[in-house]
């Protein structure tokens, strides 16, 4: 797990995380909500958007981590198959809320919404933030899975 932290991987940690968000910030269209918070400003929920916003960065600091300690365990021609599905299904989870899920709207309902049905984060009891902590638990899982083998 060190050698993560090392040169080069840590340019790849880096990296993988500016374009995991970037990748998050376009397909949750959060780039259209950013006027929006300005313009209603007095009516956010502060706390839940901020707490929203800092869970998404955990998720993109974990899912750089996994890639790139999945990239290095297969280097080495380890077995890391259930730790790279785990990671990839926590990935797939991050993308899945959107930055901030009570906001946007995020990628599987956005695919669900193409489909017919309507699906929204918001009618969920805390609005998405208990997708974001489940994700997270998911890509810690999947680093303990990486790191026992």
């Amino acid at each position: 797990m060190k050698r993560v932290f090392q040169k080069p991987y840590i340019y790849y940690v880096i990296g993988i995380f500016f374009a995991y968000l970037a990748l998050n910030f376009v397909i949750s269209g959060f780039y259209k909500t950013i006027p929006l918070i300005a313009a209603y400003a007095s009516t956010v929920n502060w706390t839940k958007l901020i707490l929203s916003l800092l869970l998404s960065i955990v998720i993109g600091i974990l899912i750089s981590v996994n890639a790139v300690y999945v990239y290095i365990r297969h280097k080495e021609r380890k077995n890391c198959l259930q730790g790279s599905v785990i990671a990839g299904a926590g990935t797939l989870g991050g993308l899945a809320v959107g930055i901030c899920p009570l906001c946007v709207v995020g990628l599987f309902p956005l695919i669900f919404g193409t489909l017919g049905v309507s699906l929204s984060f918001a009618s969920l009891p805390f609005q998405g933030i208990e997708v974001q902590v489940l994700t997270i638990l998911v890509l810690m899982f999947s680093l303990t899975l990486l790191s026992k083998k």
